[in-house]
């Protein structure tokens, strides 16, 4: 249980609340329970049709459809995946490269409906999935703050409101008023990042993009984790980097083929993920078979001939 100021009667945006609050300098605390179920993953699959042919038209593609010769295979990304995840917590997702982990991140963000199954989000959802999602290349940093936000659902009153704030934490300075095409990947990062958590989401969806920037602004973008999980965030967390597993997330679910191969404890998951490692059987197995060969040594052999 932790204290959270709010409306005690409505619900609000985060953005009405401060807003709200702004306004009238007043607040009230109620009790939250922090194992409320936030997220729930019901038995679900996803399948796609990759397409065989190189169809470059829509009247190609109506005509092969038509003549009954189009071709496809059917790609499973999940297959009856199942969990939930109570308020305030942290989940990490790990596998290899297409397991499922982006496509399960997407599937909970509404971005995509899964082919069977069910998914129950409660709460603001603030997806941080693909650099560049939400913004627009030819504006300027600052003109993406009003949209990208404006896609949030923030006001515009809001956003002028938080303007300085979201600037001082990207640390971008007269870059703001530069077109983001001309960004690196770490710079369009930190616009995201801090247009993103610039208030308390009740669900932020993070897709590695805390392995974009430097170590300064990674270290940073991990306090501000922090404070977001201490202040009652749900949070599923996709990482290749299993230090970052193990700093932050207290659950950790793996998924190998689009499965769910283990579910539990972050250091009992990460330890079977590395034991289970391609490269790590490769190498073992390699050092094993080197250390088996026979071989001979011969003392003063003497000269040849």
């Amino acid at each position: 249980m932790f204290s959270v100021f709010c409306w005690p009667w409505r619900r609000c945006s985060p953005a009405r609340w401060y807003s709200e609050r702004a306004r009238t300098g007043l607040s009230f605390t109620c009790e939250v329970d922090m194992s409320k179920t936030i997220i729930e993953v019901d038995d679900v699959t996803m399948r796609f049709r990759m397409n065989s042919d190189r169809i470059m038209s829509l009247k190609e593609f109506v005509t092969t459809a038509i003549r009954g010769k189009l071709e496809y295979q059917e790609f499973t990304a999940l297959d009856h995946v199942s969990f939930q995840v109570k308020r305030g917590e942290t989940l990490g997702l790990i596998g290899r490269n297409w397991a499922g982990k982006s496509t399960l991140l997407k599937v909970i963000s509404g971005i995509l409906k899964p082919t069977s199954g069910s998914v129950i989000c409660r709460g603001n959802i603030v997806p941080m999935l693909e650099l560049g999602s939400g913004f627009d290349f030819d504006l300027t940093g600052r003109e993406n703050i009003f949209l990208n936000g404006a896609i949030l659902g923030y006001s515009e009153a809001f956003l002028k409101a938080k303007y300085d704030e979201i600037v001082e934490f990207s640390e971008l300075g007269a870059f703001i008023e530069t077109p983001i095409r001309n960004y690196s990947s770490g710079m369009l990062a930190r616009l995201a990042f801090s247009v993103a958590t610039m208030v308390q989401p009740e669900v932020l969806i993070v897709d590695e993009i805390l392995a974009v920037g430097d170590a300064a602004f990674q270290e940073k973008s991990k306090k501000r984790m922090l404070e977001l999980m201490g202040g009652g965030t749900t949070v599923p967390f996709v990482s290749h980097s299993l230090e970052q597993v193990r700093e932050m997330c207290g659950r950790v679910i793996w998924l190998e083929k689009g499965r769910v191969r283990m579910e539990g404890k972050t250091e009992a998951v990460c330890d079977e993920y590395m034991l289970f490692s391609p490269f790590r059987r490769f190498s073992q197995g390699y050092l094993d078979s080197f250390l088996r060969m026979p071989y001979t040594v011969e003392i003063n052999p003497g000269r040849r001939r």
